[in-house]
């Protein structure tokens, strides 16, 4: 009994040397990505600014905050959202590498998703966010790879770029790969998914307008999808 009671001390202290790494490796992440991020905005920023300075053609104040507004309207609700929804998907280095590199929805998701799926671990699981790190990161690195062949390709790739035969497969690419990727996941709860989904499918099919605004669409249908998870789980058919 004794061996066996020494033996569980050094269980639990090995989860809990576990969980203080974990926590470790975390905080080196936030701090790694906030300088990241950071430098990231002020070289944005920086850039067009020190070029209207370089030329003498800096915008005035009035017209500055004009045009902002009118594209902060948009893109602030936007940049909220998809972090409420994106960063428990994507975990610390995932959320930093995604928001830093870009590509967010149409790359870097699938690509976590997928990988978390084929590694079979669970959102917020230490497992998870290593998983999701990983694939990030080999996502951005391939995306760089595949930019810097299409640069030195664009040349003689033209042609077939510009075929009107393949136009509207590339016009169609993203919508093709959630729409693969989605299927799965609205298969494992189709009683959750079908009315949301209905909804959005008549709305963008009656209001073509609606398309452009899928990352504010995605607020009224999580929560009419929680809310349906919600009432089923309360009547136990969850």
């Amino acid at each position: 009994m004794e061996e066996a009671k020494i033996t569980m001390e050094n269980n639990a202290l090995t989860e809990e040397e576990k969980k203080q790494f974990f926590e470790e490796f975390n905080n080196g992440l936030h701090r790694i990505g906030k300088l990241m991020l950071i430098a990231a905005v002020i070289l944005l920023v920086a850039v067009p600014f020190l070029i209207g300075a370089i030329n003498g053609v800096m915008p005035e104040g009035k017209g500055f905050l004009s045009g902002f507004a009118k594209v902060g309207i948009i893109y602030i609700p936007v940049a909220i959202v998809e972090f409420l929804v994106y960063s428990p998907m994507l975990g610390v280095g995932g959320s930093y590498l995604s928001f830093i590199t870009g590509n967010v929805t149409n790359m870097k998701i699938p690509c976590a998703m997928n990988a978390r799926d084929i590694a079979d671990t669970q959102v917020g699981t230490p497992e998870n966010e290593i998983v999701s790190t990983i694939s990030v990161a080999t996502s951005a690195i391939v995306t760089t790879l595949v930019i810097v062949a299409g640069v030195i390709l664009l040349v003689p790739l033209q042609p077939v770029l510009q075929s009107e035969i393949l136009l509207p497969a590339f016009d169609n690419v993203v919508p093709a790969l959630f729409g693969a990727l989605g299927l799965k996941y609205f298969a494992k709860s189709p009683q959750i998914a079908f009315i949301p989904v209905l909804l959005m499918t008549l709305l963008c099919v009656f209001v073509p307008a609606a398309i452009s605004q899928t990352s504010l669409l995605m607020i009224p249908c999580g929560g009419l999808a929680l809310l349906i998870g919600y009432v089923l789980f309360k009547k136990g058919k969850l």
